[in-house]
């Protein structure tokens, strides 16, 4: 299973390179890290003028990252032509790596996309009781608020519902950006 680590989330320094380890970054700027890097993209969930979405992936394009994360995204079939759109621009100007992040299940026309879609990022306590409604082997889930004891478990729990990418953290999404840099050890 490829690991991805969202913004809120950061590797081991001593993490190993290789491909199968995705970094998704928050900014343009200088890289902390050789992993293959995503840059992420706010998507407001459909609500972001397609002006502004765009200025954002070039951005990314003129940083050299490998691809993009594509965060907080729309699931339903009104957000899927702002998407394809988006996904089209990206691979023209050669980021071609594109991971959808709505968090849920999406509707069917985005599988159309080509893109890899993360159906799950939510909190443990979530995790733990979710049915996985609508979702494909090979979805990503990000797991947040993992007790450190239960990261191992968490992470074969992830194996066993299919996905394909994610992550299972102790980090949360909801800690202060003054707290954020330091937080989270990923299960890779």
């Amino acid at each position: 299973m490829k690991t991805l680590f969202p913004p809120y989330a950061h590797p081991s320094p001593e993490l190993e390179l290789d491909a199968e380890t995705w970094i998704v970054r928050e900014t343009p700027g200088e890289r902390r890290s050789l992993h293959q890097s995503l840059g992420r993209v706010d998507l407001d969930w459909g609500s972001r003028s397609l002006a502004d979405v765009l200025a954002d992936v070039e951005a990314w394009r003129e940083d050299g990252a490998e691809g993009l994360f594509l965060d907080r995204a729309p699931a339903g079939s009104g957000g899927v032509g702002p998407v394809a759109l988006t996904i089209r621009l990206a691979a023209r100007r050669g980021l071609h790596r594109v991971v959808l992040n709505p968090g849920v299940p999406t509707h069917p026309l985005y599988r159309d996309l080509g893109m890899r879609i993360c159906t799950f990022e939510g909190p443990w306590s979530a995790y733990q009781s979710w049915a996985g409604d609508g979702v494909r082997a090979g979805d990503g889930h990000i797991v947040h608020g993992v007790p450190t004891a239960l990261l191992t478990a968490a992470r074969r729990l992830m194996g066993r519902r299919g996905a394909g990418f994610g992550l299972a953290t102790d980090a949360s999404p909801h800690l202060s950006a003054a707290h954020a840099g330091g937080a989270g050890s990923g299960d890779s």
